[in-house]
């Protein structure tokens, strides 16, 4: 969004907030007092980012378990389905979401996504019908999810103050981890208890016990939208005759398009959108790499390491180092420039992800040692023997985590500095890409799992994360080879 204030404008009196010290362990604890004056509004925006976020991390854990065991999908056409069509159709419906949000308001924004989300997970616990499930199911989902995203990065603006803002963001980020890691506990848990309830005829799948978790959170989100406070703009705007309103969303959403397209048109001319562009490419194979937690890592685990294996908790070490992690990192290499970071990063990261090629037989004294046992008997509650790639798996996470650290905070602050003087806003905008070629390049991963391990038949695990390795590789190989072209100076820094 487009800078509008003017250095003269007058200051709203919530943003008169003394800043607090800069320097020294003082200056770093008011960096979290300053929320104490937070405003209510703020911290039910943090509430609703983490009921939010598990919610959305639940179902995508469950979804293609879902689509294959109960819908009778196969692992390609599950796949497909997530990566080409509902994890892109999200990314379309984000783009538009901000213009509805600024026709009738946040509160309401919220309202209807969420009521949006709540019918579709309704749908997706109730039905077996394919056609059902993916019509009214799976697609209300994605525009459901995707009106969230913009409305809470807007409200988390609007309801801090100037000194607050950055904290806010900060908070954002750990929650969004926080809740990733919730439903990881929440996915092994009601898988674990195998459940075979009947309530009068129906009989829940466990996927469909997670659903219906997911739409616990999503219900329990209408009370604390409930008590936002609406200001004076979105009170004038609910006043609105409902024509009225109907003719202002389609002309925001059309306005929102329409903007979108001449964005996409300014940038094609210049030169700095072509190195962002393959900048972002690159990027995107380490964001489907991320992805596969979530598309591949449940199917995984329940054909190399057994059924209900508690992958959610593998996955949660990602989070949980993340959030540990990230400001360490930033603080510690802040004058080092961002293009350097983030091939640093992606090093890491490729490198982690080679640890799941390796020989699983030479990680099975490390499966039978004190820190195996801590790890699978401990951490994950497991019973007997562990299995080597319980070891592989936490090893893998740990160091791609390291890399993760590095490179994804920069990525969109590299973004900003090859925008040209003006138009930082813009290139902003394209944030979006590397998550959308993930999800794209996630979209092949049912075609590799059928291959080297399929639900039925011999599996060769060693040559699909092999595969995810290479894929993985693509971004410091190319962030290396194209470097000359891609980077940009950057103030201040040593590239």
């Amino acid at each position: 969004m487009a800078e509008t204030s003017k250095q003269n404008a007058p200051i709203a009196a919530e943003e008169i907030v003394p800043l607090p010290p800069r320097d020294g362990l003082l200056g770093f604890i008011a960096k979290f007092t300053v929320l104490a004056s937070a405003r209510r509004e703020l911290w039910l925006t943090f509430l609703i980012k983490l009921l939010i976020y598990t919610a959305y991390s639940i179902t995508n854990k469950t979804m293609v378990l879902w689509l294959s065991k109960d819908l009778g999908f196969s692992d390609q056409a599950a796949g497909a389905l997530v990566g080409w069509i509902w994890a892109p159709a999200m990314t379309v419906f984000t783009l538009l979401a901000g213009s509805l949000t600024d026709a009738i308001g946040l509160r309401r924004t919220f309202f209807i996504g969420v009521g949006i989300c709540t019918f579709a997970r309704t749908v997706m616990v109730l039905t077996k019908n394919p056609a059902l499930a993916l019509v009214a199911g799976l697609l209300p989902l994605a525009v459901g999810e995707a009106l969230g995203t913009p409305v809470l990065l807007a409200a988390t603006r609007i309801y801090s103050t100037t000194a607050q803002r950055s904290i806010s963001f900060s908070i954002i980020y750990a929650l969004m981890n926080v809740g990733y890691l919730i439903a990881g506990y929440v996915f092994d848990f009601i898988r674990s208890l195998d459940l075979h309830l009947s309530i009068g005829g129906f009989q829940p799948t466990p996927h469909e016990q997670l659903f219906a978790a997911s739409l616990i959170l999503e219900i329990a989100l209408f009370p604390v939208i409930y008590l936002l406070r609406r200001d004076r703009t979105e009170k004038a705007k609910n006043r609105e005759p409902g024509a009225a309103l109907s003719t202002r969303i389609a002309r925001n959403v059309q306005k929102g398009a329409n903007d979108t397209v001449v964005l996409f048109r300014r940038l094609i001319g210049q030169p700095g959108f072509y190195r962002l562009l393959l900048f972002f490419l690159f990027i995107g194979f380490l964001k489907a790499i991320f992805l596969q937690l979530d598309y591949v890592f449940p199917k995984f685990g329940d054909r190399e390491m057994g059924l209900h294996a508690p992958v959610g908790k593998l996955a949660g070490i990602n989070a949980i180092l993340i959030i540990i992690l990230a400001p360490v990192v930033g603080a510690l290499t802040q004058r080092i420039a961002s293009y350097r970071i983030v091939i640093i990063g992606s090093v890491i990261c490729a490198a982690g992800v080679f640890i799941m090629a390796l020989p699983a037989d030479w990680f099975v004294p490390a499966a039978n040692s004190v820190i195996g046992g801590a790890l699978g008997h401990g951490y994950l509650r497991l019973t007997g023997a562990i299995h080597p790639y319980y070891i592989m798996s936490a090893l893998y996470l740990t160091v791609f985590s390291v890399g993760e650290a590095f490179y994804s905070p920069r990525v969109y602050e590299y973004a900003a500095s090859i925008a040209p003087p003006g138009q930082e806003a813009s290139y902003g905008a394209l944030a979006y890409i590397p998550f959308l070629v993930g999800k794209l390049l996630i979209g092949t991963s049912g075609w590799i799992l059928a291959a080297f391990c399929p639900e039925h038949g011999e599996c060769r695990p060693a040559m699909m994360w092999l595969i995810f390795a290479l894929a993985a590789s693509m971004a410091p190989i190319g962030l290396l080879v194209f470097r000359r072209y891609i980077q940009v100076p950057e103030a201040g820094r040593s590239g």
